[in-house]
Formats: structure tokens, C-alpha cells, sequence
């Protein structure tokens, strides 16, 4: 476990100016030689649970974590099928770094929503210059995920906050900890607290058995103080017409379609190597026709899946162009055929390399097991079985599917 007092040196003296990104062409060719860099130690990572301080210092410093800041602020603004597909990347080289920035964008995109402009000209700018952002969204002790107690108390000059959050993926990488809270009216806002604030504690013990170095911990907030411009509106995001449910979505999809990926392309390098089964009459594993039927089941549900993604950024990026009520509907659609369908493809592929690989694939040295974990622990977000009620429900009945981050 990791003391507060080293995460807190370590947010200190990492903050320094980052590349700026211009374009979606530069984010992908960076994404693409960095993950490659990460994939090589993933499996040690996974191992012995260390958390990626140097990675995610890298994954910053190279611009990545600023490409939704909207060009009027200075960013690159890339398009939401670029985002998926840097996601889908590092996701491939190791999941739980592919999922650390998730919150980070989501946090960017509701403040691209409800945000004044004096607060996106300063945290866009923040976050260009370097900031990493967390979350403090979800709680434990409630009824449901819907009811929160994490209240926002007025003070002078701001607000104290008084509660805890669970699941907190990224707060012990991040300078700032985006928290959803609740006032005395229940109206719920999105404060960007500080790390080093006073009364916030952040507590490193996610004990998932996959996502293990997400750094997805408990952070407890005792009465700690956050300044009025630091607050912004969030329930807003949602009864209005808001593309911040579809593209939080997407990227839950995206972190799915490269642990797919990943794992199919494991198992055609596992397959190749392997013993023929006794029963084939067969010289190589290559060969055995029942083997080879599973890999094109398995390819073609990766392939479907990536499909599915880039149709739903389209209908993502469409909508952002023309938002309305149908056409906010077809981008949650879309992106809620691809999460479930991800969701059942990264399950699958995971399991059938360990499967396919036979009795070696079990050696815990190789660490093939992380793709299935990862990929079990985060489809564990939402419920797959749900969206195919609401895609059914759409395109049966034209009952427009319910606006918010689930769907």
C-alpha cells in the first residue's frame, strides 16, 4: 500500500509543462509508440501491483491526456474516434492504464457542458499545461449508485465537502480530484478539489483482482475546502440535452475492445506454439479444424466490436454537430450496442486465449489470466443485459433510452 505523504511528493514534484498535441493524426502515432512501451512491462505490473507512476507521468507529459480540450482553448479537440481508438491502445497493452485517463476526459467533457467560461479557460488550461484530473464519484453506502451523501456545505469564500467515495480510479495519479456532491437542496455539482487539500485523505486499497493497478482507492473528505470557482454544475449535464453520458460510455467501450484485441492477438501467437491435441492426427495446432473454428468465432466478434465503436464515435461526433433529442438517441443507442457487445467480446476472447493456449497458458509467469481479470472487473461498471432492454425498447417501441453516464 502506498503512504499518503508519497503520493501527495508525488504530485508535487511531477507537475511540470506538457507537449501540446495538434491533431488527431499526432495523438494516434503517439499513442501507438507509447502503449507499445508500456505493453512491455504490463505483465510485472500486474504481478506485483505496481502502480504506474512513471507511465502515467510519460502518458501526460506526451500530450495524451489534453486532446478533448476544445480548440478555442488551445487544444486539439480531436474527434471522439480518436479517443476511443488512443483508449483502445493502451487498453491492449494493459488495462488498467487504458483506464486510468477515463475519468480524467469525462471530467473534461461535463466541464465542457456546465462550465463557465472563466473555469474552462483555467482548467483547460491546467490540464494543457500538464494536469492530470481523478475522480471521487461513486459511493458504497448507499442504497443505490444513484443516491449520494457526499454533501457540499457553504463556507466562506466556497464550500466544504464532508464524505467518502470509493472506486476513486485515478485520484492517486491526479492534481485534482473532480468530486460529485450533493447540497442541502440535492442538487448535484462537480467540485474540482485539490490533492493537497487540507482534510483529504486518499487511501490506496483497491483490492480488485483485475484493474489492480488502476489505483481505483477509498478518498475520504473532512471538511476540506474548495473555492466557489472550482464548483460546477453536474445533474445539468444530464436533463439537458448533453453528450456526456454517450461519450463517457464509449470510452468504457473502447478500454473493452483492446483488451479483446489484445487477448485474440495472444492467442494466435499462444496457438502457434502449442501441442496438437492427441485426437487430430495432426502435426501442428495450426491445423486442428475444431481450434480453428473458435478463432473465427472470436475474430469476428473483435472484429465486430471495433466496428461498433467507430460507428458509435460517428454518431457521437454527428450529434456533437447537430445535437438534438434524436439525434443525442441514436449516439446512446449506438454507443449502447457497442458496450454490450464489448462487454460479452472481451469476456470471451480473454477466456478463450487461456483455453486455446492449453495447460501452459496458465503459468502465472505469462500472466495471460490479466486480460480475462481486467476485462471481468470492468465490465462490471454496467449492466450489458440492461442496454439491450433500451436498444430494444428504441428500436421496437421509439422509446428514447434514459439520459445519463450509464448508457
Amino acid at each position: 500500500m502506498t503512504s499518503y505523504q508519497e503520493l501527495q511528493g508525488f504530485a508535487k514534484t511531477n507537475f511540470k509543462a506538457a507537449h501540446i498535441i495538434q491533431s488527431d493524426a499526432e495523438a494516434l502515432e503517439i499513442a501507438t509508440q507509447l502503449s507499445q512501451q508500456f505493453k512491455q512491462t504490463s505483465v510485472e505490473r500486474d504481478a506485483n501491483r505496481n502502480l504506474p507512476f512513471t507511465e502515467i507521468e510519460s502518458y501526460s507529459q506526451s500530450g495524451l491526456w489534453a486532446i478533448t480540450v476544445p480548440k478555442q482553448y488551445g487544444g486539439a479537440e480531436v474527434s471522439s474516434l480518436t479517443v476511443a481508438k488512443v483508449i483502445a491502445l493502451f487498453s491492449g497493452a494493459d488495462g488498467s492504464i487504458g483506464q486510468i485517463p477515463q475519468n480524467h476526459f469525462y471530467a473534461l467533457e461535463v466541464l465542457r457542458n456546465t462550465g463557465t467560461d472563466a473555469q474552462k479557460k483555467r482548467l483547460y488550461q491546467e490540464v494543457l499545461q500538464g494536469a492530470r484530473f481523478g475522480n471521487a464519484l461513486a459511493e458504497f453506502k448507499t442504497r443505490t449508485s444513484a443516491h449520494k451523501q457526499t454533501t457540499l456545505i457553504p463556507s466562506k469564500n466556497g464550500y466544504l465537502i464532508q464524505g467518502e467515495k470509493f472506486y476513486c480510479t485515478g485520484s492517486l495519479f491526479a492534481h485534482r480530484i473532480p468530486t460529485l456532491v450533493v447540497d442541502e437542496t440535492g442538487n448535484e455539482f462537480l467540485a474540482f478539489v485539490q490533492r493537497d487539500s487540507q482534510g483529504l485523505e486518499l487511501i490506496d486499497d483497491w483490492s480488485g483482482f483485475g484493474q489492480r493497478t488502476t489505483g481505483s482507492g477509498t478518498v475520504k473528505f473532512n471538511q476540506v475546502f474548495v473555492a466557489k470557482e472550482d464548483v460546477i454544475a453536474f445533474d445539468t449535464a444530464f436533463k439537458q440535452l448533453s453528450l456526456v453520458g454517450p461519450f463517457a460510455q464509449i470510452m468504457h467501450a473502447a478500454i473493452e475492445v483492446g483488451i479483446a484485441r489484445a487477448a485474440f492477438e495472444e492467442t494466435l501467437e499462444r496457438v502457434r506454439v502449442a501441442r496438437p491435441w492427441i485426437d487430430a492426427n495432426i502435426d501442428s495446432a495450426t491445423q486442428d479444424p475444431l481450434t480453428l473454428s473458435e478463432l473465427g468465432h472470436v475474430a469476428t466478434d473483435v472484429k465486430a466490436s471495433e466496428l461498433l465503436l467507430k460507428q458509435a464515435a460517428r454518431s457521437v461526433d454527428a450529434a456533437k454537430q447537430e445535437l438534438n433529442a434524436e439525434t443525442l438517441a441514436k449516439a446512446s443507442i449506438d454507443v449502447a450496442k457497442v458496450r454490450a457487445h464489448s462487454t460479452e467480446t472481451a469476456l470471451k476472447a480473454s477466456s478463450k486465449l487461456i483455453e486455446l493456449a492449453g495447460s501452459r497458458g496458465s503459468q502465472r509467469a505469462d500472466g495471460l489470466d490479466r486480460h480475462w481479470r481486467n476485462a471481468r472487473v470492468h465490465t462490471l461498471h454496467d449492466a450489458a443485459r440492461w442496454k439491450y432492454y433500451f436498444i430494444g425498447n428504441y428500436v421496437l417501441n421509439g422509446v428514447l433510452p434514459p439520459r445519463r453516464g450509464t448508457l
